[in-house]
C-alpha cells in the first residue's frame, strides 16, 4: 500500500485533504473542448447508514473513509452500465461545484450543504466529447444512500485503501493513441479511465499531497460511448 497515514473518515482527514488541495494548482480546460459536466468525489465512512446500498469490497473497518461510485443503468445513452462517479452535465449558468451537488442528490439522494466542497481536481476530456470537471466533496459518516434507478444501477462505498494497493494504478497500451489507457484495480474487478483517472489523481493530490497530472491517459474502447 503506498503511504500517506490514516485513513479514518474523521475531521483531521477532511482537513487533510482539504489543506493538499489548497495546494493544488488546478488546470482547467477551454469550454471548446466538449460538453461541460461535473462528477463528485465524494468522501463517506465505508458502512455508515446505508439506505438500501450494495457494500462493496468493505475491508471490515465500519470507520475508514471510502469513496462513493456507481454502476450506470443498463438503458442509458453515455457510459450505460459502466463505473461512474455521481455527476453529469452542467446546466447553463451553474458552476462544476453546483452540478456536483446536484447529482449527487439526484443520483444517490445525498444531500450536501455548499460548505462541504474541498476543492476541484483537474478537468478531463473523455474520448466521448465531455469535458469533465472532479469536485471532491465531504460526505462524513452515517450518510444514507439511495439509488435514482433512472440513472444508477447499484451504489458501491469502497475504502480508499483499495486505491492506495501496490497494483495501482495499471497501465496498458493503447491501440488508439500514444499515451496508456489507466485502470484503477478493485477486488478482482477494475476501473477504467476516465472514471480511474479521477480517482488516481483524488489518491495522489487528496491523500498523499503529490502533484500528480492524469489528464493525458487514454481510455478504453468501451469507454468512448
Amino acid at each position: 500500500m503506498a503511504s500517506g497515514g490514516d485513513f479514518t473518515c474523521s475531521s483531521a482527514l477532511r482537513e487533510r485533504i482539504a489543506d493538499n488541495l489548497s495546494r493544488f494548482s488546478v488546470r482547467r480546460l477551454d469550454a471548446e473542448a466538449g460538453t461541460r459536466a461535473a462528477v463528485a468525489v465524494v468522501v463517506v465512512d465505508a458502512a455508515g447508514g446505508t439506505g438500501g446500498l450494495h457494500l462493496a469490497y468493505h475491508d471490515g473497518d465500519a470507520s475508514t473513509a471510502a469513496l462513493v461510485l456507481t454502476r450506470r443503468a443498463a438503458h442509458l445513452t453515455n457510459h450505460a452500465g459502466q463505473w461512474a462517479l455521481p455527476g453529469g452535465r452542467m446546466d447553463r449558468g451553474e458552476t462544476a461545484e453546483a452540478a456536483a451537488l446536484r447529482e449527487l442528490s439526484e443520483e444517490v439522494s445525498l444531500h450536501l450543504s455548499p460548505q462541504r466542497v474541498m476543492g476541484r481536481l483537474d478537468d478531463f476530456a473523455t474520448r466521448s466529447g465531455f469535458v469533465m470537471t472532479p469536485v471532491v466533496i465531504w460526505g462524513g459518516s452515517g450518510v444514507c444512500l439511495s439509488a435514482n434507478p433512472e440513472e444508477v444501477a447499484s451504489i458501491h462505498r469502497i475504502p480508499v485503501s483499495e486505491f492506495l494497493r501496490e497494483d495501482a494504478p495499471v497501465l496498458e497500451s493503447s491501440p488508439a493513441g500514444d499515451e496508456p489507457v489507466l485502470l484503477m484495480p478493485v477486488g478482482d474487478n477494475f476501473i477504467a479511465a476516465p472514471t480511474a483517472a479521477v480517482i488516481f489523481q483524488f489518491r495522489e493530490v487528496g491523500l498523499l499531497g503529490a502533484a500528480t497530472r492524469v489528464a493525458h491517459y487514454d481510455q478504453p474502447f468501451f469507454a468512448w460511448r
